[in-house]
């Protein structure tokens, strides 16, 4: 004969088996979550570093890509040949223009400068697996590229109506690129992540220039009779500025996108743009920038 009290010890006795049971299977279950969680945490950042945001391929980099972008930019300027147009109309009609020649003569130096630069851009890339070709359009804004330079150069030569000329030419001239944008053709080979790319491109760009050339010129003969034996000195002043001035010219460039999020990338470049010569002066620049874009 089984009592009441003993079948009800009997019941607590199964209980207590069966949660020893389940909080052993759940012990366990943990355990096996714990220790695969660093593998597929290894597994993650291991496919991340190589870029493989999914197992489809290779990182899509085709579609409309816009950003922006900062750096900085080395502006070389060359000043030679600013004053030429000024010194040749100071001495048009003479002796000394058709023989000399001293419009052609280097009156000032070249000069170089440096200032940051901010740019936003906008772009459609076509992708054939790893190859990838685009356009994009840029807007650049300096935030200041001002070149300036001035000089003296003084000459002593003898024309062929027997006169002995001093010729000095006293120049100034300043150029400033207010901002410019860009059409390129780019190229690139994407791997995982990555994709280096070349440009390839035009330029248009704003500047303010101005440029003053003071000729003073004077002589004597030692054939010719008195008072007419001896000129000058003869003094002339000419300038040439304008704001606003239009130019064009060309592009080249190095650069890396770099994809961090499928739809998201970080970009540096290297840029060249050369601009044909504005009023005899010639300029360059050169632009390293890093920045951020989105892609669609």
């Amino acid at each position: 004969m089984i009592y009441p009290h003993h079948a009800s010890t009997g019941a607590r006795q199964a209980a207590v088996s069966r949660r020893r049971r389940l909080a052993v299977c759940i012990a366990a279950a943990l355990c096996t979550a714990t220790a695969a969680a660093p593998a597929r945490a290894a597994d993650w950042l291991d496919d991340t570093l190589r870029g493989s945001f999914t197992n489809n391929g290779p990182v899509r980099w085709d579609g409309i890509n816009f950003g922006a972008t900062m750096g900085l930019s080395n502006m070389g300027t060359d000043f030679g040949n600013s004053s030429s147009q000024l010194v040749a109309y100071s001495l048009r009609n003479t002796t000394v223009l058709n023989e000399l020649q001293p419009q052609n003569w280097t009156a000032l130096p070249s000069n170089t400068t440096n200032g940051r630069q901010y740019s936003i851009f906008l772009g459609y890339n076509v992708q054939w697996n790893e190859l990838v070709l685009g356009i994009d359009g840029s807007y650049n804004k300096p935030n200041t590229l001002t070149a300036s330079a001035s000089d003296t150069i003084s000459r002593q030569a003898t024309t062929s109506d027997t006169y002995v000329n001093q010729i000095t030419i006293s120049a100034q001239s300043s150029l400033k690129l207010i901002d410019y944008a860009t059409v390129r053709g780019r190229a690139g080979y994407a791997f995982g992540q990555f994709l280096p790319y070349a440009v390839l491109g035009a330029a248009v760009g704003r500047f303010n220039y101005a440029t003053t050339a003071t000729t003073i010129v004077s002589g004597n003969s030692p054939t010719i009779a008195a008072p007419n034996n001896v000129y000058g000195p003869n003094t002339d002043v000419q300038t040439n500025a304008k704001d606003g001035a239009i130019a064009g010219g060309f592009v080249v460039g190095l650069g890396m996108d770099v994809a961090i999020l499928p739809n998201l990338f970080l970009r540096a470049e290297w840029e060249y743009v050369g601009f044909i010569p504005i009023s005899g002066i010639r300029t360059g620049i050169n632009t390293g920038r890093v920045g951020v874009g989105l892609r669609f």
